[in-house]
């Protein structure tokens, strides 16, 4: 876990996303050279495509609403989902959730998400487990930018559907991302995000908020 934590903080700058002023996380920008190094370059070097570097434009959206909605978490058990920086995770936190779980398949997050934690004077538990599939433990789930690809996609919207009939809010942060079932979800907000153009082919990302159901 040093190891992990001394490669984030030398390869990152302490940043408020642009939509999410309140929140500071240890983000690549093109001062660092993770901002450039490619994906095969990432592969050689045993390292994953960084996700959790960069606050994507669905991630911004959904913490903006938590932040703004506090009723949403407030006093409630909350799993962020793919949390990636852990942005959302946060969020959650400083708006009022009992507790806040940081669920993420790729190794380095739990490490981003305990840095970032820090840097917002939050706690946040972390898991690097799958959980699709799972019932977790909680009254609220948060997903963020997770309607990226067609097979991933496929597995989540079953076990989301799931979850929702189970009585667990699901909120989900999307900035039109290709496989998005929209003829599950409910509107419930839209944004105008900040994005890099490097990151999104945009500088702005028209970003909603919806409900799973």
């Amino acid at each position: 876990m040093k190891d992990r934590h001394d490669f984030i903080l030398a390869n990152t700058a302490l940043i408020a996303p642009p939509h999410v002023p309140e929140i500071r996380l240890h983000l690549a920008d093109e001062a660092h050279e993770l901002w450039h190094r490619t994906e095969a370059e990432l592969e050689a070097i045993g390292l994953e495509p960084p996700f959790w570097a960069f606050a994507w434009a669905g991630g911004q959206g959904l913490a903006r609403y938590v932040l703004d909605h506090p009723e949403t978490v407030a006093g409630k058990r909350v799993v962020d989902f793919a949390t990636g920086s852990g942005l959302v995770a946060i969020a959650a936190m400083k708006a009022g959730a009992a507790s806040v779980l940081a669920s993420d398949i790729d190794p380095f997050c739990a490490a981003a998400v305990a840095l970032n934690a820090a840097a917002n004077d939050v706690t946040v538990a972390t898991t690097d487990r799958d959980l699709v599939g799972e019932t977790p433990i909680c009254d609220v789930l948060l997903a963020g930018d997770v309607f990226y690809d067609r097979a991933f996609a496929e597995r989540l919207v079953p076990w989301l559907r799931d979850l929702a009939a189970a009585g667990i809010t699901v909120l989900v942060g999307d900035p039109g991302r290709a496989y998005l079932p929209r003829e599950r979800l409910t509107g419930l907000a839209r944004y105008e995000v900040p994005v890099t153009r490097i990151l999104e082919d945009a500088d702005v990302k028209r970003t909603r908020v919806w409900q799973f159901v």
